[in-house]
């Protein structure tokens, strides 16, 4: 399996070489050059993976699908690795990711049983046990350079904490998280670990992360690799829990099923995308956005038109207050019939020049939907609080705020006789101030959190300056 950029670059490189680079040098996204396909037969094995073993059946599972993609990790070291990281002492439950069903044909799946409690432990885990295989195997060292709305930061330190050659910088919006989110990165004081706090937004700090990875000389100097979705071993891992999902929601592989995924970067339904190009019966994949509502724009109208800082509203499910959103390019790669020059164009000259570009009047975007399947929907705060309300009144039920926004956009689009799974995002108590306002008490702490926003942190806040950061950067490496 190969490995090609978005924007088409000649290099074709194998799944252990970008798993440590992120960005393509011609500042594109990393795709394979083919989704590899599943039949009846194989789609079946897999189902009979997931489902024939107790713990081990995600493990298995995740083997299965990676390996179709990862070629250049021996087989027996790639299953270790799926086996280490996806247990039931990690996760807390045997199906890893269990379906919760609400009522009938509507359906969680729960994904924040990690340790963060939020769905980014589900690739991070994967992702900390591979740089740490990978960089022994070479006996190099790596600087993980990471933006955060929230989850991400997080997960990654926390996957990454105490690996050997790892050390990990890591952007998040000042005073835009919610309190127990800041407490659960800034707090950690491992030596490897560096939260730097930029002065603006979610998107800012992106910028940051792609200005670096573009910089070609500091980026090789300094062996800049990234955890955000923009690297794709991330994304391909999340691919593996739209098959346990499928699969917990079926009684065979006859069946369609649709997702609602709620949504900022586009990295979690990308993964989505990517299952259902493979094969897997997917009918729909939903995507709910909340106040900033980019992605829901372009499927409802054809315009991407990303948003500036000043225009990027704050909101009560904050993981998803983005404006542009990095994985989308692959989408539009694959909606474009995989034309890397126009990608390029679109994602280049056209976003840098006008902020936004339209295929609204392109014969190619009515295939968003019908071919590929895509839908859209939007949520607000007042949604929020209701869907909260209403899910625990219901079903007893209580849903972070993230979840809240799917619930919501998922129930406009259900369909009778297809079964609706709603990716959780993380559990409630990452956004207690709302959850006290939508139900008047706190959300369940889980073991092991208490006190966290008293303890001690280590954090350095500055303006959002690639240079800024560059140097904090290098001074750390140095010393």
């Amino acid at each position: 399996m190969r490995y090609l950029s978005t924007r088409g670059h000649a290099d074709r490189k194998r799944f252990c070489e970008i798993l440590l680079e992120g960005l393509a040098p011609d500042g594109g996204l990393y795709l394979p050059e083919h989704y590899p396909q599943l039949d009846a037969a194989a789609l079946q094995r897999l189902r009979e993976a997931y489902n024939g073993g107790q713990a081990g059946g995600y493990a298995a599972l995740a083997f299965e699908i990676l390996s179709l993609y990862v070629d250049d990790i021996p087989a027996d070291d790639l299953r270790a690795i799926c086996r280490r990281t996806y247990t039931e002492a990690v996760f807390g439950t045997p199906q890893i990711v269990p379906l919760k069903t609400l009522e009938a044909d509507f359906h969680l799946e729960a994904l924040s049983n990690g340790p963060t409690l939020a769905f980014k432990d589900m690739a991070m885990q994967l992702l900390g046990q591979l740089f740490e295989y990978e960089l022994g195997r070479r006996g190099e060292q790596l600087n993980i350079l990471g933006a955060t709305s929230g989850d991400t930061g997080s997960a990654a330190e926390y996957a990454m904490r105490g690996k050997k050659g790892v050390r990990v910088f890591m952007l998040s919006p000042h005073g835009r998280m919610s309190p127990f989110q800041q407490a659960q990165m800034f707090s950690l004081l491992d030596e490897n670990i560096h939260n730097i706090a930029v002065e603006g937004v979610f998107d800012d700090c992106q910028d940051i992360v792609k200005n670096v990875s573009n910089d070609l000389d500091f980026k090789r100097r300094w062996r800049i690799g990234t955890v955000n979705s923009i690297n794709w071993a991330r994304l391909l891992a999340q691919v593996v829990y739209y098959f346990a999902g499928y699969f917990q929601a079926t009684g065979s592989n006859a069946e369609q099923v649709s997702f609602t995924v709620p949504s900022g970067n586009f990295g979690n339904v990308c993964a989505g995308h990517v299952a259902r190009m493979m094969g897997l019966p997917v009918r729909h994949l939903v995507v709910a956005t909340n106040e900033n509502d980019v992605l829901d724009e372009f499927f409802r109208t054809g315009v991407y038109r990303v948003r500036g800082s000043a225009d990027t509203h704050e909101t009560s499910s904050p993981s998803m207050d983005i404006s542009k959103a990095s994985n989308f390019e692959r989408f539009v790669f694959d909606l474009l019939g995989r034309d890397g020059e126009r990608t390029r164009s679109l994602f280049g000259a056209a976003l840098q020049k006008e902020g936004r570009f339209s295929l609204a009047d392109d014969p190619l975007f009515p295939q968003a939907a019908s071919r590929y399947g895509f839908l859209s929907g939007r949520s607000t705060h007042v949604n929020r609080l209701e869907t909260i309300r209403d899910v625990a009144a219901r079903h007893g039920v209580v849903i972070d705020t993230h979840t809240a926004d799917g619930v919501k956009v998922a129930r406009e689009h259900r369909e009778a006789g297809v079964p609706m799974v709603v990716l959780e995002t993380a559990l409630p108590i990452k956004f207690a101030e709302t959850i006290v306002e939508a139900l008047g008490q706190q959300p369940e702490r889980p073991a092991g959190f208490e006190g966290i926003e008293d303890l001690p942190r280590r954090v350095q806040v500055m303006s959002a300056d690639t240079a800024r950061v560059q140097a904090y950067i290098e001074q750390h490496c140095s010393a």
